[in-house]
């Protein structure tokens, strides 16, 4: 951590009103950036220090998409005496078990008044997103692509392997029964403003139609 530190910080900025994006700058791993919300840090980031506690203030449980961003989790949840909450499903993945760690399973979790985990799959079998104030929080569970009308759904992204289709049309089930209309994703500048939910179905409709050759 203090290596990282050497030549990194964190960029924390406010998204929407309520909701603070920290990312670590010049870009590391991956290059996500974490969403802190009514005190549920949502993903996670490598970089914890000093300023960064400061401005952040206060976290009561961390929530992650899937194992990518487990990466320091024990260090946020120790340092801000934050609970850890992770779908079973992934549980093989965690490489530093903690008594802070809780997994839980079925579809969904209602973390306080605030946050509903909802177990989507696909990228993982545990892969999770976040409904809070009408806005989904998808990790690249549902990517938001450049083109800000549409989304995707893989299993491999480094290796462009898709997910089959009878996996598409389960995600699609549950997202219909969702209500959102703002999407993030896991990185800064992959946000949905508007129209989310309606983007991500059609993108189901256009996965399914490519899968079938239904795309001229």
């Amino acid at each position: 951590m203090k290596e990282l530190a050497r030549e990194h910080e964190n960029r924390i900025e406010e998204v929407e009103p309520g909701l603070l994006g920290i990312g670590t700058e010049p870009s590391f791993a991956i290059g996500q950036r974490a969403l802190l919300a009514d005190g549920v840090l949502w993903d996670c980031v490598t970089l914890l220090d000093d300023p960064t506690a400061t401005r952040v203030g206060r976290i009561d449980a961390i929530a992650i998409s899937h194992p990518h961003y487990y990466s320091a989790m024990v260090e946020w949840a120790e340092r801000f005496d934050a609970q850890i909450v992770l779908h079973e499903s992934d549980c093989g993945h965690v490489m530093r078990p903690s008594e802070r760690i809780e997994f839980w399973s079925g579809e969904r979790y209602r973390l306080g008044p605030a946050h509903e985990l909802v177990r989507l799959g696909g990228h993982f079998p545990g892969g999770t997103v976040c409904l809070w104030n009408g806005a989904l929080l998808s990790g690249d569970i549902v990517q938001v692509v450049p083109d800000r009308g549409w989304f995707s759904f893989m299993y491999s992204y480094p290796n462009l392997i898709p997910l089959p289709a009878a996996e598409i049309v389960r995600i699609r089930g549950i997202v219909q029964t969702l209500d959102f209309d703002r999407v993030y994703g896991a990185w800064w500048d992959r946000v949905v403003v508007e129209d989310g939910k309606a983007g991500v179905l059609r993108s189901a409709d256009r996965y399914l139609a490519a899968l079938s050759g239904g795309l001229a």
